[in-house]
């Protein structure tokens, strides 16, 4: 039976109960970063995520009997989704370093907004309709007055402009990467091998960026440490990625789209109640105008 054949045309209870959990643990994820950069400089810590999460994949894949170098004219695309895979997560990491985590999640899912405003000129027949164009408008408005709080002096989050900005431009890297997927031949290989082609790239990519920078490379770090690094690895960067993208092969990705607005949501309670992160006004509106966007964006006639 072909993948299509199979594709169900609702969200059952098991892919809501799944996109809950992805999207409760990428809010966490952020969290985690967050709180084991100041012990883990950020791109030898993604590195060492990367690194394992790679080693899954491929004994997952082994176990599996996924081919994962077999040629079948990917490797181009399969590159170029890696590479901006790998700008994205040291926009991310790096981001963490100037801003707080609740903020650079809600910065970082302007991502269906780029593919809303891309896709059209890499599929045809994809349009947007006016509804959309009044969702792009709210979440732009949203995130512009929350940015312009980084440079307000006497805000309690005066300064965090820079890691505001790498949050937008990891979010926009995000955005290309799912275009690429979505236009070219990684739209009809394996969640593993698309997977792979991603992780593999940036765990190849993030040290060198990590010498670039001068950090310091170390294997001696504390039982906190290795435990994020572990979930981040495990979880994040494994097992929440694979499942997520199952699910685009069996469900209405429109349908589970409506439900990313929900990442933001936990990051920006969990950095507040566990990070005591500053709450301001101007992020829970663009919280808000996210969430309105993405839902509005991925409405269909």
């Amino acid at each position: 039976m072909t993948p299509s054949a199979q594709r169900k045309t609702h969200l059952d209870s098991l892919a809501i109960t799944l996109l809950v959990l992805c999207c409760a643990f990428w809010g966490f994820q952020q969290i985690l970063i967050k709180d084991t950069v100041a012990e883990v400089p950020p791109l030898w810590q993604a590195s060492l995520r990367f690194w394992g999460a790679a080693v899954l994949i491929w004994l997952w894949s082994q176990a599996r009997g996924v081919p994962l170098f077999a040629r079948d004219g990917t490797l181009k695309a399969g590159l170029l989704a890696g590479s901006l895979f790998a700008g994205e997560f040291a926009f991310i990491y790096l981001g963490l370093l100037h801003t707080s985590a609740s903020r650079l999640t809600v910065f970082l899912y302007t991502s269906p907004f780029v593919v809303a405003l891309l896709l059209p000129r890499v599929v045809p027949g994809e349009r947007l309709r006016r509804i959309q164009w009044v969702g792009l408008v709210i979440a732009f408005a949203a995130v512009a007055l929350a940015f312009s709080e980084g440079f307000m002096h006497g805000s309690p989050v005066a300064g965090a402009w820079l890691g505001d900005a790498m949050a937008l431009a990891a979010g926009t890297l995000w955005g290309l990467t799912t275009l690429t997927i979505r236009a070219t031949r990684l739209s009809g290989a394996s969640a593993e091998k698309t997977l792979f082609y991603q992780v593999a790239v940036t765990a190849a990519v993030a040290p060198l960026i990590s010498l670039a920078l001068g950090e310091v490379w170390s294997l001696d770090y504390s039982a906190r440490a290795w435990g994020s690094l572990g979930l981040q690895t495990v979880v994040g960067a494994f097992a929440s990625y694979l499942t997520w993208m199952w699910m685009l092969r069996q469900y209405p990705a429109t349908q589970m789209s409506t439900f990313t607005f929900l990442t933001p949501v936990f990051a920006l309670v969990f950095g507040v109640v566990l990070l005591s992160e500053p709450l301001t006004l101007q992020l829970v509106l663009a919280l808000i105008g996210v969430a309105v966007g993405i839902v509005l964006v991925s409405r269909r006639a």
